[in-house]
Protein backbone atom coordinates (compact mmCIF):
# COMPACT_ATOMS: atom_id res chain seq x y z
CA UNK A 1 0.00 0.00 0.00
CA UNK A 2 2.70 2.50 1.02
CA UNK A 3 4.95 1.62 -1.93
CA UNK A 4 2.02 2.02 -4.35
CA UNK A 5 1.14 5.42 -2.93
CA UNK A 6 4.69 6.68 -3.16
CA UNK A 7 4.98 5.37 -6.74
CA UNK A 8 1.88 7.41 -7.65
CA UNK A 9 3.33 10.45 -5.95
CA UNK A 10 6.66 10.08 -7.71
CA UNK A 11 4.98 9.72 -11.09
CA UNK A 12 2.93 12.81 -10.36
CA UNK A 13 6.00 14.79 -9.39
CA UNK A 14 8.00 13.68 -12.42
CA UNK A 15 5.15 14.74 -14.68
CA UNK A 16 5.38 18.35 -13.48
CA UNK A 17 7.47 20.41 -15.94
CA UNK A 18 10.50 22.12 -14.51
CA UNK A 19 10.41 20.29 -11.21
CA UNK A 20 13.61 20.91 -9.22
CA UNK A 21 15.43 17.97 -7.70
CA UNK A 22 16.70 17.77 -4.17
CA UNK A 23 14.17 20.12 -2.57
CA UNK A 24 14.65 20.87 1.14
CA UNK A 25 11.51 20.95 3.30
CA UNK A 26 10.88 21.76 6.95
CA UNK A 27 8.49 19.94 9.27
CA UNK A 28 7.34 20.63 12.81
CA UNK A 29 5.44 18.23 15.07
CA UNK A 30 5.23 17.17 18.71
CA UNK A 31 6.44 13.63 17.94
CA UNK A 32 9.52 13.88 20.14
CA UNK A 33 11.03 12.99 23.50
CA UNK A 34 9.68 9.85 25.18
CA UNK A 35 6.80 9.54 22.71
CA UNK A 36 7.27 6.26 20.85
CA UNK A 37 5.49 7.76 17.83
CA UNK A 38 8.61 9.88 17.34
CA UNK A 39 10.45 6.80 16.11
CA UNK A 40 7.79 6.03 13.50
CA UNK A 41 7.67 9.69 12.44
CA UNK A 42 11.43 9.90 11.85
CA UNK A 43 11.38 6.58 9.98
CA UNK A 44 8.64 7.93 7.69
CA UNK A 45 10.63 11.09 7.01
CA UNK A 46 13.75 9.08 6.20
CA UNK A 47 11.79 6.79 3.86
CA UNK A 48 10.42 9.84 2.04
CA UNK A 49 13.94 11.23 1.64
CA UNK A 50 15.35 7.96 0.32
CA UNK A 51 12.61 7.48 -2.26
CA UNK A 52 12.31 11.08 -3.48
CA UNK A 53 15.81 12.55 -3.17
CA UNK A 54 14.39 15.45 -1.18
CA UNK A 55 15.68 16.50 2.26
CA UNK A 56 13.48 17.03 5.33
CA UNK A 57 14.66 19.23 8.18
CA UNK A 58 12.56 18.14 11.15
CA UNK A 59 12.15 20.62 14.03
CA UNK A 60 9.82 18.55 16.20
CA UNK A 61 9.77 18.95 19.97
CA UNK A 62 7.67 17.84 22.93
CA UNK A 63 4.38 19.70 23.11
CA UNK A 64 4.22 22.35 25.84
CA UNK A 65 3.43 26.05 25.99
CA UNK A 66 6.98 26.85 24.85
CA UNK A 67 6.60 24.63 21.78
CA UNK A 68 3.25 26.20 20.89
CA UNK A 69 4.72 29.69 21.29
CA UNK A 70 7.68 28.86 19.03
CA UNK A 71 5.38 27.53 16.32
CA UNK A 72 3.18 30.63 16.48
CA UNK A 73 6.22 32.93 16.57
CA UNK A 74 7.54 31.31 13.38
CA UNK A 75 4.23 32.09 11.69
CA UNK A 76 4.32 35.68 12.94
CA UNK A 77 7.84 36.04 11.51
CA UNK A 78 6.93 34.42 8.17
CA UNK A 79 9.23 31.49 8.94
CA UNK A 80 6.69 28.69 9.30
CA UNK A 81 7.45 25.10 8.35
CA UNK A 82 6.19 23.56 5.10
CA UNK A 83 4.30 20.64 6.63
CA UNK A 84 3.04 21.05 10.16
CA UNK A 85 1.45 18.80 12.78
CA UNK A 86 -0.44 21.12 15.10
CA UNK A 87 -3.68 21.77 16.95
CA UNK A 88 -6.96 22.25 15.09
CA UNK A 89 -10.37 23.73 15.89
CA UNK A 90 -8.97 25.65 18.84
CA UNK A 91 -7.63 28.96 19.98
CA UNK A 92 -4.19 27.74 18.90
CA UNK A 93 -5.16 27.14 15.30
CA UNK A 94 -7.29 30.26 14.79
CA UNK A 95 -4.36 32.73 14.33
CA UNK A 96 -2.63 30.67 11.63
CA UNK A 97 -5.45 29.39 9.44
CA UNK A 98 -5.05 32.12 6.85
CA UNK A 99 -1.53 30.79 6.27
CA UNK A 100 -2.75 27.21 5.70
CA UNK A 101 -4.02 25.59 2.50
CA UNK A 102 -7.53 24.09 2.71
CA UNK A 103 -7.52 20.35 2.07
CA UNK A 104 -10.22 20.80 -0.59
CA UNK A 105 -7.93 23.19 -2.47
CA UNK A 106 -5.12 20.63 -2.43
CA UNK A 107 -7.49 17.90 -3.63
CA UNK A 108 -8.68 20.12 -6.48
CA UNK A 109 -5.10 20.57 -7.70
CA UNK A 110 -4.02 16.97 -6.99
CA UNK A 111 -7.19 14.86 -7.39
CA UNK A 112 -5.20 11.63 -7.56
CA UNK A 113 -4.37 11.92 -3.84
CA UNK A 114 -7.89 11.93 -2.33
CA UNK A 115 -6.68 13.54 0.89
CA UNK A 116 -9.03 13.04 3.83
CA UNK A 117 -11.67 15.68 4.51
CA UNK A 118 -12.70 15.11 8.13
CA UNK A 119 -15.71 16.87 9.62
CA UNK A 120 -14.08 16.52 13.04
CA UNK A 121 -11.57 19.21 12.04
CA UNK A 122 -13.89 21.67 10.28
CA UNK A 123 -13.00 25.13 11.60
CA UNK A 124 -15.38 27.92 12.62
CA UNK A 125 -15.07 29.44 9.14
CA UNK A 126 -16.48 26.23 7.66
CA UNK A 127 -13.18 25.14 6.09
CA UNK A 128 -11.10 22.01 6.76
CA UNK A 129 -7.37 22.77 6.79
CA UNK A 130 -5.90 19.70 8.51
CA UNK A 131 -5.85 15.93 8.07
CA UNK A 132 -6.59 14.35 11.47
CA UNK A 133 -4.09 12.23 13.33
CA UNK A 134 -3.78 10.83 16.81
CA UNK A 135 -7.17 10.43 18.50
CA UNK A 136 -6.72 10.89 22.22
CA UNK A 137 -8.22 10.53 25.69
CA UNK A 138 -7.27 11.94 29.08
CA UNK A 139 -7.50 10.10 32.38
CA UNK A 140 -5.80 9.13 35.61
CA UNK A 141 -2.75 6.90 35.17
CA UNK A 142 -1.91 4.76 38.20
CA UNK A 143 0.92 2.45 39.20
CA UNK A 144 -1.37 -0.35 40.36
CA UNK A 145 1.48 -2.31 41.95
CA UNK A 146 2.17 0.58 44.35
CA UNK A 147 -1.47 0.54 45.45
CA UNK A 148 -1.21 -3.19 46.12
CA UNK A 149 2.10 -2.80 47.97
CA UNK A 150 0.72 -0.18 50.37
CA UNK A 151 -2.75 -1.72 50.71
CA UNK A 152 -4.57 1.26 49.24
CA UNK A 153 -7.75 1.19 47.12
CA UNK A 154 -7.52 2.15 43.47
CA UNK A 155 -8.85 5.71 42.93
CA UNK A 156 -12.17 4.72 41.37
CA UNK A 157 -13.99 7.27 43.56
CA UNK A 158 -12.84 10.67 44.80
CA UNK A 159 -12.90 9.40 48.40
CA UNK A 160 -10.56 6.57 47.39
CA UNK A 161 -8.30 9.05 45.59
CA UNK A 162 -7.95 11.19 48.71
CA UNK A 163 -7.37 8.06 50.81
CA UNK A 164 -4.58 7.08 48.42
CA UNK A 165 -3.07 10.58 48.56
CA UNK A 166 -2.94 10.43 52.35
CA UNK A 167 -1.52 6.90 52.37
CA UNK A 168 1.22 7.54 49.82
CA UNK A 169 2.19 10.88 51.38
CA UNK A 170 2.61 9.15 54.73
CA UNK A 171 4.75 6.43 53.10
CA UNK A 172 7.06 8.93 51.37
CA UNK A 173 5.75 8.17 47.86
CA UNK A 174 4.68 11.10 45.66
CA UNK A 175 0.91 10.64 45.34
CA UNK A 176 0.34 12.60 42.09
CA UNK A 177 3.13 13.53 39.67
CA UNK A 178 2.68 17.03 38.19
CA UNK A 179 4.69 20.10 37.31
CA UNK A 180 2.97 23.45 37.86
CA UNK A 181 5.74 25.30 36.05
CA UNK A 182 5.15 24.00 32.53
CA UNK A 183 2.38 21.39 32.12
CA UNK A 184 -0.34 21.50 34.78
CA UNK A 185 -2.85 21.23 31.92
CA UNK A 186 -4.16 17.72 32.49
CA UNK A 187 -4.55 18.10 36.24
CA UNK A 188 -6.48 21.35 35.69
CA UNK A 189 -8.76 19.92 33.01
CA UNK A 190 -9.45 16.75 34.98
CA UNK A 191 -10.12 18.67 38.22
CA UNK A 192 -12.77 20.74 36.44
CA UNK A 193 -14.23 17.61 34.85
CA UNK A 194 -14.41 15.94 38.27
CA UNK A 195 -16.70 18.70 39.55
CA UNK A 196 -18.99 19.20 36.55
CA UNK A 197 -21.63 17.58 34.46
CA UNK A 198 -20.84 17.15 30.76
CA UNK A 199 -22.99 20.19 29.99
CA UNK A 200 -21.16 22.37 32.55
CA UNK A 201 -17.75 21.22 31.35
CA UNK A 202 -18.67 21.98 27.75
CA UNK A 203 -19.88 25.52 28.61
CA UNK A 204 -17.92 28.38 27.09
CA UNK A 205 -18.87 31.37 29.27
CA UNK A 206 -18.53 34.97 28.11
CA UNK A 207 -18.07 36.57 31.54
CA UNK A 208 -16.90 35.69 35.05
CA UNK A 209 -20.52 35.67 36.18
CA UNK A 210 -21.33 32.91 33.67
CA UNK A 211 -18.53 30.58 34.80
CA UNK A 212 -20.14 27.33 36.07
CA UNK A 213 -19.79 26.67 39.78
CA UNK A 214 -18.03 23.39 38.95
CA UNK A 215 -15.18 25.28 37.30
CA UNK A 216 -14.51 27.14 40.55
CA UNK A 217 -14.90 23.90 42.53
CA UNK A 218 -12.34 22.25 40.24
CA UNK A 219 -9.77 24.91 41.11
CA UNK A 220 -10.61 24.53 44.79
CA UNK A 221 -10.01 20.80 44.40
CA UNK A 222 -6.43 21.49 43.25
CA UNK A 223 -5.88 23.60 46.38
CA UNK A 224 -7.27 20.79 48.55
CA UNK A 225 -4.95 18.23 46.97
CA UNK A 226 -1.99 20.57 47.48
CA UNK A 227 -2.86 20.90 51.16
CA UNK A 228 -3.11 17.11 51.45
CA UNK A 229 0.47 16.78 50.16
CA UNK A 230 -0.58 15.24 46.86
CA UNK A 231 2.16 16.75 44.69
CA UNK A 232 5.97 16.67 44.53
CA UNK A 233 7.66 19.02 46.99
CA UNK A 234 9.14 20.97 44.07
CA UNK A 235 5.98 20.91 41.93
CA UNK A 236 6.03 24.69 41.53
CA UNK A 237 9.46 24.81 39.89
CA UNK A 238 10.25 21.37 38.49
CA UNK A 239 9.62 20.18 34.93
CA UNK A 240 7.05 17.84 33.45
CA UNK A 241 9.80 15.59 32.12
CA UNK A 242 11.11 15.14 35.66
CA UNK A 243 7.72 14.48 37.26
CA UNK A 244 6.66 12.05 34.51
CA UNK A 245 9.89 10.16 35.09
CA UNK A 246 8.94 9.86 38.77
CA UNK A 247 5.81 8.02 37.66
CA UNK A 248 7.66 5.76 35.22
CA UNK A 249 10.25 4.98 37.90
CA UNK A 250 7.50 4.00 40.37
CA UNK A 251 8.36 6.93 42.64
CA UNK A 252 4.94 8.48 42.08
CA UNK A 253 1.63 6.65 42.29
CA UNK A 254 -0.65 8.64 39.96
CA UNK A 255 -0.57 11.12 37.08
CA UNK A 256 -3.34 12.91 35.18
CA UNK A 257 -2.37 12.80 31.51
CA UNK A 258 -3.36 11.94 27.95
CA UNK A 259 -3.12 8.83 25.80
CA UNK A 260 0.24 10.00 24.43
CA UNK A 261 1.64 9.42 27.93
CA UNK A 262 0.80 5.72 27.57
CA UNK A 263 3.36 5.54 24.76
CA UNK A 264 6.11 6.54 27.19
CA UNK A 265 5.45 3.76 29.72
CA UNK A 266 8.23 1.12 29.73
CA UNK A 267 7.14 -2.20 28.29
CA UNK A 268 8.02 -3.90 31.57
CA UNK A 269 5.40 -1.74 33.33
CA UNK A 270 2.48 -2.37 30.96
CA UNK A 271 0.84 -4.91 33.28
CA UNK A 272 1.26 -2.79 36.41
CA UNK A 273 0.06 0.51 34.93
CA UNK A 274 -3.62 1.36 34.44
CA UNK A 275 -5.50 4.38 33.14
CA UNK A 276 -8.78 5.07 34.92
CA UNK A 277 -11.61 7.55 34.35
CA UNK A 278 -11.38 10.78 36.32
CA UNK A 279 -13.29 10.04 39.55
CA UNK A 280 -16.27 12.28 40.26
CA UNK A 281 -16.04 14.84 43.03
CA UNK A 282 -19.49 16.24 42.52
CA UNK A 283 -19.85 15.84 38.76
CA UNK A 284 -21.58 12.99 36.95
CA UNK A 285 -18.43 10.93 36.41
CA UNK A 286 -19.37 9.56 33.00
CA UNK A 287 -17.72 11.99 30.60
CA UNK A 288 -14.15 11.57 29.33
CA UNK A 289 -11.96 14.26 27.83
CA UNK A 290 -11.02 13.11 24.36
CA UNK A 291 -11.47 13.33 20.61
CA UNK A 292 -9.22 14.42 17.75
CA UNK A 293 -7.57 17.79 18.28
CA UNK A 294 -4.50 17.74 16.00
CA UNK A 295 -3.70 17.19 12.36
CA UNK A 296 -1.26 17.68 9.50
CA UNK A 297 -1.30 20.97 7.57
CA UNK A 298 0.30 22.30 4.41
CA UNK A 299 1.33 25.95 4.66
CA UNK A 300 0.80 28.67 2.07
CA UNK A 301 4.51 29.37 2.22
CA UNK A 302 5.21 25.97 0.65
CA UNK A 303 2.15 26.01 -1.63
CA UNK A 304 3.10 29.29 -3.26
CA UNK A 305 6.73 28.33 -3.87
CA UNK A 306 6.92 26.68 -7.33
CA UNK A 307 10.13 24.84 -6.41
CA UNK A 308 8.76 23.25 -3.24
CA UNK A 309 5.04 22.92 -3.77
CA UNK A 310 4.98 19.44 -5.33
CA UNK A 311 7.50 18.06 -2.87
CA UNK A 312 5.54 19.47 0.08
CA UNK A 313 2.28 18.00 -1.20
CA UNK A 314 4.09 14.67 -1.64
CA UNK A 315 5.26 14.79 1.97
CA UNK A 316 1.80 15.65 3.31
CA UNK A 317 0.25 12.79 1.34
CA UNK A 318 2.97 10.38 2.48
CA UNK A 319 2.61 11.20 6.18
CA UNK A 320 -1.19 10.94 6.05
CA UNK A 321 -1.47 7.75 4.00
CA UNK A 322 -3.65 5.32 6.01
CA UNK A 323 -0.85 2.83 6.72
CA UNK A 324 1.51 5.59 7.82
CA UNK A 325 -1.06 7.32 10.02
CA UNK A 326 -1.69 3.97 11.67
CA UNK A 327 2.00 3.80 12.59
CA UNK A 328 1.91 7.29 14.11
CA UNK A 329 -1.39 6.70 15.91
CA UNK A 330 -0.51 3.25 17.19
CA UNK A 331 -0.49 3.10 20.96
CA UNK A 332 2.66 1.26 21.94
CA UNK A 333 0.85 -0.46 24.81
CA UNK A 334 -0.22 -3.93 25.80
CA UNK A 335 -1.54 -5.93 28.71
CA UNK A 336 -3.38 -4.24 31.57
CA UNK A 337 -2.61 -0.72 30.35
CA UNK A 338 -4.10 -1.34 26.92
CA UNK A 339 -7.14 -3.12 28.39
CA UNK A 340 -7.85 -0.31 30.86
CA UNK A 341 -7.62 2.32 28.10
CA UNK A 342 -10.09 0.37 25.99
CA UNK A 343 -12.45 0.07 28.97
CA UNK A 344 -12.18 3.79 29.70
CA UNK A 345 -13.33 4.64 26.18
CA UNK A 346 -15.96 1.91 26.02
CA UNK A 347 -17.60 3.11 29.25
CA UNK A 348 -17.42 6.83 28.46
CA UNK A 349 -20.81 8.46 28.42
CA UNK A 350 -19.51 11.31 26.25
CA UNK A 351 -16.21 12.52 24.80
CA UNK A 352 -15.56 16.19 25.53
CA UNK A 353 -12.95 18.51 24.05
CA UNK A 354 -10.64 20.22 26.57
CA UNK A 355 -11.62 23.67 27.85
CA UNK A 356 -8.15 25.00 27.05
CA UNK A 357 -8.44 24.07 23.37
CA UNK A 358 -11.15 26.69 22.89
CA UNK A 359 -9.28 29.44 24.74
CA UNK A 360 -7.15 32.09 23.11
CA UNK A 361 -3.43 31.88 23.90
CA UNK A 362 -3.33 34.67 26.49
CA UNK A 363 -6.26 33.31 28.47
CA UNK A 364 -5.01 29.73 28.33
CA UNK A 365 -1.56 30.69 29.61
CA UNK A 366 -3.09 32.87 32.32
CA UNK A 367 -5.25 29.97 33.52
CA UNK A 368 -2.70 27.19 33.36
CA UNK A 369 0.64 28.86 34.04
CA UNK A 370 -0.40 31.69 36.36
CA UNK A 371 -3.69 30.86 38.05
CA UNK A 372 -3.36 27.11 38.60
CA UNK A 373 -0.01 27.35 40.48
CA UNK A 374 -1.26 30.36 42.46
CA UNK A 375 -4.50 28.63 43.44
CA UNK A 376 -2.57 25.48 44.38
CA UNK A 377 -0.24 27.31 46.78
CA UNK A 378 -3.06 29.46 48.16
CA UNK A 379 -2.08 32.92 46.88
CA UNK A 380 -5.15 33.19 44.62
CA UNK A 381 -8.75 32.12 45.11
CA UNK A 382 -10.63 30.08 42.51
CA UNK A 383 -12.96 33.06 42.04
CA UNK A 384 -10.04 35.41 41.36
CA UNK A 385 -8.59 32.83 38.96
CA UNK A 386 -11.63 32.81 36.72
CA UNK A 387 -12.06 36.58 36.94
CA UNK A 388 -8.52 37.00 35.60
CA UNK A 389 -9.04 34.44 32.85
CA UNK A 390 -12.43 35.74 31.76
CA UNK A 391 -11.11 39.31 31.60
CA UNK A 392 -9.03 38.08 28.65
CA UNK A 393 -12.17 37.03 26.74
CA UNK A 394 -10.98 33.43 26.27
CA UNK A 395 -13.84 32.23 24.10
CA UNK A 396 -14.44 35.26 21.90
Amino acid sequence: MKRLLLFVLLCLALAVPGRAEGVTLRTVSCFAGEDMAAIAYVELLRAYEEQTGNVVVDESATSDEGWKSRVLSDFAAGNEADVLFFFACSGDSAPILRRMVPIAEINAAYPELHLTLSESLREADGVIYAIPARPYYEGLFVNADLFARYGLPLPDTWAHLEEAVAGFAAAGVVPIAVSFSDIPHYLAECAVLACTTAEEYAARPRSAGEVPAGWREGMALIRRLYELGAFPADALNTSESATSQLFRDKKAAMQFDGSWFANTIPEANMDTTLVLPVPAAGGDGRAVIGGVSMGFYLTRRAWEDPRRRDAAVQLLAWLTAPDNLARINLEQTSGALQASAQALLADAGELLGPVQDDMNKDAREAWLLQCVPAVAEGSMTPEACWERVMALEPFE
